[in-house]
């Protein structure tokens, strides 16, 4: 089963003897001896690249669990003094991924040399059985599979524009914004946007003019005077300091989004999992969101679909 989901990761079992440290023909043994076994084809193979059958899809997947539960169980007859080892696969949203936690994880590799992780960056919804993945670290609202979370903070989010854009400073309140221009990050906002005070609360619709995924390519759009944009704090408060973007109605914010950390629920998780949670939970219990020290412990839940 091991040798299975090493050829399917390393796309060749050519590649997959290296990883095992054995010959291609000890490598081919092993995965004939399997589908005899079960009595059915996994891999079709050519010369240039091999290809999961269907019945070989559906065994990666189950595989992959049990050898995590399998990986969890040893790692919890060992005992905490273990000390992890292997690859870890996380997948984290690209600004937050590039800017706010390659700092944790260069810790977790100084503290574990045998361990290696897979930093993958997007921020669609990960599929965490069908590409093996560890943990995920996630911004806003959680849906899936069924996952344990834990809360690492509150992303501030504060409405930003050019100064370049007139009229903006002697604005207050947030009705004043809906006839100005806009940019929308799509996957939080889009058509309108809610804003809060400390009594109050405020919806504006808005058209943007620019949509995008990207935080980092909002910041850049808003840099250039293209409109309005709400945005995570931490990405834009060296331009708000420094003059280049204006804080606008300032007394007003938008909802400020959680973010987790999660992974999918198992009666026993491996030690590279348990640790890195631990650091980067611990990381940003010392240090809190960016640039604010946290108000409260960290939560810890079960999400189900």
């Amino acid at each position: 089963m091991e040798t299975f989901v090493r050829i399917v990761e390393a796309g060749s079992l050519s590649a997959a003897a290296a990883q095992l440290g054995t010959t291609q023909p000890t490598i081919s043994r092993r995965l004939a001896a399997l589908e005899s076994s079960l009595g059915v084809r996994l891999l079709t193979r050519t010369t240039h690249a091999i290809q999961l059958t269907e019945a070989g899809e559906r065994y990666v997947s189950r595989a992959r669990e049990m050898l995590a539960d399998w990986a969890g169980f040893e790692a919890t007859l060992r005992g905490d003094d273990e000390l992890p080892e292997g690859t870890l696969r996380v997948v984290a949203p690209h600004a937050f991924g590039q800017e706010q936690l390659v700092r944790p994880v260069t810790d977790y590799l100084r503290r574990y040399p045998k361990m290696t992780v897979e930093w993958t960056l997007h921020d669609g919804a990960p599929r965490f059985v069908e590409d093996g993945i560890d943990c995920a670290i996630r911004v806003g609202k959680l849906a899936g599979d069924s996952l344990v979370a834990r809360k690492l903070f509150d992303v501030k989010r504060v409405v930003v524009a050019s100064p370049s854009i007139p009229g903006l400073a002697s604005m207050t309140k947030p009705a004043q914004l809906a006839a100005l221009p806009w940019l929308s990050i799509g996957t939080f906002y889009r058509n309108s946007v809610r804003l809060e005070s400390d009594r109050a609360s405020a919806t504006i619709r808005i058209r943007p003019r620019f949509v995008t995924d990207s935080l980092f390519a909002l910041r850049n759009a808003a840099l250039e005077g293209l409109g309005l944009a709400i945005v995570s704090e931490w990405i834009v408060r060296d331009d708000i300091a420094e003059g280049r973007l204006l804080h606008v109605v300032p007394k007003w914010q938008s909802q400020p989004l959680p973010v987790w950390i999660a992974y999918p629920e198992a009666r026993f998780y491996p030690a590279k999992l348990r640790r890195f949670v631990e650091m980067v939970s611990a990381s940003f219990a010392d240090d809190g969101p960016p640039g604010k020290k946290p108000r409260r412990p960290h939560t810890e839940k079960s999400v189900r679909s």
